[in-house]
Order: C-alpha cells, then structure tokens, then sequence
C-alpha cells in the first residue's frame, strides 16, 4: 500500500512534524475520544512518542531533527490512524493514566476514566473511612484504575476483577512493569462471583455502561475495541443493576462505592428515583460517575434488589 504520508520523511523536525500530522488529522476528520480531544493534542502524543521524547516536553523539542526512520513510522501510523481509524494508543502500544504509562492493546478498552482524579486527590472528600487497606477494581479490563490506586496508596492491597481473560492478561502485563505484583493479584470473576467473604474499603468499578442506540453508532475508532467492554443491554445498565444490588456484601460498613456510568447517567436516575446518588463534578472534565457509601446502599437494599427483579 503507498503511503500518502511520506512527505513526513522530509519534515525535517519535530515541529514541522507537529504541523503535518495535525493538518493530515484535521483534515480526515478522525474522532477523538481515546485520551485527547483534538488533531493538535494526538499529533503532540504521536510525535512525541515516535520521537523518544518526554510526554511533558515543551517548546525547545520543536527545533530537534528527526531520525529518517522516526519520520518513516510516523508516516505508517499516521496513514493506519486514518485509514483504519485504529485508536492511537493501541498504535503506540501505551496509553497514559493518571501520569503512569500503561501498556494497551486490543485485549482491553483504552483507559480514559475521569476516576484518574480521584485517585489522585487520594479519593477525598468522598471517602471519609479509615486509611484503605483493600481496593477492588471491578470490571478492570488492563488494571488502570486499580494500578493507579495501588500506585498512589502505597499501604494497600487491590484486587483486580474482571470476565475477560484476555483483558487480565493484559493487566498482569501493567502489574509486572509497574512492579506492584505483591500487592495487586487479578480474578476471573463474573462481577462478585468469584469472590468468598473479602471485604473493601473502596469498590470501583467502571463496567459496560454503553445503551444499544449508542453501541450502533459509536465512531469506527470504537470498532477496535471489545464489544464485551462497552455494551451492557438496552439502557446500558444490565451490569449495573447487578452491581448495584450486590455491592453493599463486599464493603466494610465505611466502606464506599465509586461507579461510572457514563452517559447512561440519566437512565440510572430515572430506574431508581428513591437512591440518593451523589454524582462527582471534575476539575479535569467527565462526567457519569457517582459514589454511594456501603450505609446508603444498605439503606437502599429494598429499592436495588427491587429494580434488578422488575429487570
């Protein structure tokens, strides 16, 4: 196949290769959705990454010379970004999170979740317990947001959870390069399933939230990823209800729950007008993630087993 981007052999430096691929991604009109949000931003992490150069570069880097291969891969993952509208990070094979850098492949969803800030603010003000000993990341997919956890609370222990083999693999790839194999193991488990009389502190979870009319339209970027790890039922809430009455068993009575559901936000509230959600605002943007503590889910337990039933 010719490569329509070979004039990036000749760019020449790292800007003139900023201006190309920015005005090549500009003008397909490719989605953006999977860590940045506009043709500059993915050209900044494409040329950066292809480069070897820090994600937290400044300006001094637009003056260095690029190698003749670094220019030639640029070419070839700029032409698949548009042609097959393949995600960028499956293409760099790494994605970032919360400021660590992950391996990504098509195993699993990329990560983007807005819970990257609270990891980072340690979870406040939300979580008023104990310091955390024990976090489960449910429906994991490659271990970002339990990683993370681990990563920035250095005293606890965190599970990993998820029904998808190949996206545990891909998490037990991110535990070994972070080095957290000690204090982070992963289980195969359909939701709590698997899982005996552990109790936690904090239970993210970010499960399949997307409704079918959204799964049927949703940009070809999205194609790439498993289907397993996006749709869940008619109003994107089938792993949800689940969750949701099931979730109370598995946390300390301080314990809370942090659950993302996106876009089918609206749709939770309307199924359960009785349930005090308390839904998060974030400085950084996103939106659709709520947290419950274990009392108010206990306090609910009539209402969430009610709405899984009538389901």
């Amino acid at each position: 196949m010719t490569n329509r981007f070979t004039t990036l052999a000749s760019a020449g430096t790292v800007g003139d290769a900023l201006e190309q691929v920015a005005g090549a991604l500009a003008a397909a009109e490719v989605y953006y959705g999977h860590g940045t949000d506009s043709a500059w931003d993915e050209a900044v992490q494409l040329v950066l990454a292809v480069a070897e150069l820090p994600a937290e570069s400044d300006d001094t880097v637009l003056a260095q010379p690029l190698a003749a291969d670094q220019a030639a891969r640029m070419a070839a993952l700029l032409q698949r970004r548009i042609d097959e509208r393949v995600p960028l990070p499956y293409l760099l094979g790494h994605a970032w999170f919360a400021g660590l850098r992950l391996h990504c492949d098509e195993r699993a969803i990329i990560p983007r979740s807005p819970l990257a800030e609270l990891i980072l603010c340690g979870f406040e003000p939300w979580y008023s317990g104990p310091s955390p000993t024990r976090i489960l990341d449910m429906c994991c997919g490659g271990g970002c947001i339990g990683l993370a956890s681990a990563w920035y609370l250095p005293d606890c222990e965190v599970d990993l959870l998820d029904l998808d083999p190949d996206a545990l693999a891909l998490a037990r790839d991110n535990i070994a390069l972070l080095g957290l194999h000690q204090r982070v193991r992963t289980l195969q488990s359909d939701l709590f399933s698997a899982l005996g009389g552990e109790r936690y502190d904090l239970v993210l979870a970010n499960p399949p939230y997307v409704d079918a009319g959204d799964l049927a339209t949703m940009p070809p970027e999205y194609q790439h990823e498993p289907a397993l790890a996006l749709g869940s039922g008619d109003d994107g809430l089938d792993l949800t209800r689940r969750l949701l009455a099931q979730a109370e068993g598995f946390l300390h009575p301080w314990g809370l729950l942090v659950l993302e559901v996106g876009n089918s936000w609206e749709a939770l509230e309307h199924a359960y007008p009785g349930v005090p959600f308390t839904w998060v605002e974030f400085e950084q943007g996103g939106h659709g993630v709520l947290v419950l503590t274990a009392k108010e889910l206990r306090q609910c337990r009539e209402s969430l087993h009610r709405s899984l039933i009538l389901d």
